[in-house]
């Protein structure tokens, strides 16, 4: 039987020199584009089926797949480090992590701004706080891990924030006045499929319904 050389699966694949603690933290950051889209949006789609959401997820696998095309046309080589990481094979401009949480962190920041979403304009701190550092980082954690060049970063960076601004306008002054069409359709029946961008505080509108709902015998759950 003959030998064929292994390759590893890189979704999670992410290497760092033993003992460095800096570099043990930045694997983790440079994986959160996995944990927003295997835990933040699936259990999204679960639990909530917001379409205003839904079509931000959609934005992010466009882009990725922009991102593809891009690499697989421009065919540039990731940094020599590449060798030690067993990530020669593939390649490196943009760099498609720093792409996808740029494109997340503006569109998050417009959606917030804009209050479209669960948190509120006067909760903006959270994106200033939480999602551009954490975007940042990701983008650090891939020089410094050895995955990309500076350059990479930088240009998946842009690219992303610029595809995540375009997408954003598309998503709010085309297809948004397709929501209630949607909402209306066999498949938004069938999966409760909901937009409350036009609800001013979507926490406090679900909050007083919930309270409302508890007080109301028709609502009450049958054991």
């Amino acid at each position: 039987m003959s030998q064929h050389p292994l390759k590893a699966v890189t979704l999670t694949h992410v290497r760092y020199q033993k003992g460095d603690q800096l570099g043990h933290f930045l694997a983790w950051v440079s994986l959160v584009p996995v944990f927003i889209s295997l835990g933040g949006f699936s259990s999204h789609f679960i639990f909530r089926r917001e379409l205003q959401t839904m079509f931000f997820a959609l934005g992010l696998l466009i882009s990725q797949f922009v991102n593809e095309v891009i690499k697989t046309s421009v065919q540039q080589a990731r940094p020599e480090t590449c060798a030690l990481l067993e990530m020669c094979d593939s390649h490196g401009w943009p760099s498609s992590h720093s792409q996808y949480m740029f494109f997340f962190a503006v569109y998050f920041t417009l959606l917030t701004y804009r209050r479209l979403g669960l948190i509120c304009r006067n909760q903006l701190i959270v994106a200033y706080l939480l999602v551009w550092p954490m975007a940042v980082l990701t983008m650090y954690s891939r020089v410094y891990l050895g995955y990309h060049t500076v350059a990479q970063v930088f240009a998946g960076a842009g690219l992303g924030a610029v595809l995540g601004w375009g997408w954003f306008w598309i998503v709010n002054n085309v297809i948004s006045g397709l929501f209630p069409v949607i909402e209306e359709s066999a498949f938004g029946r069938f999966f409760y499929v909901k937009d409350t961008s036009h609800i001013p505080n979507v926490l406090r509108f679900e909050y007083e319904n919930a309270r409302s709902a508890r007080k109301h015998p028709s609502y009450k759950r049958a054991d």
